[in-house]
């Protein structure tokens, strides 16, 4: 499912990463690749804010529909 689907406070790991190449590589950037765990601090209108990697990233809703966890 879909980033955008997650619960508030759920930790889950990311299954793939899609979108073109270069919003792949944006999402691998900020550490979105398989594997990695993440858990939803916010969501706000689709809108999420994520913690990742020990960092708190906010992401729209377009970005957030192509992670999969």
């Amino acid at each position: 499912m879909p980033l955008t689907l997650a619960g508030i406070g759920q930790s889950n790991t990311i299954r793939r990463v899609g979108g073109s190449e270069e919003t792949r590589r944006f999402l691998e950037n900020l550490g979105f690749i398989s594997g990695a765990q993440i858990t939803v601090l916010s969501a706000i209108g689709g809108n999420v804010i994520v913690n990742i990697k020990d960092s708190r990233v906010a992401i729209n809703e377009d970005m957030a529909r192509h992670i999969m966890i």
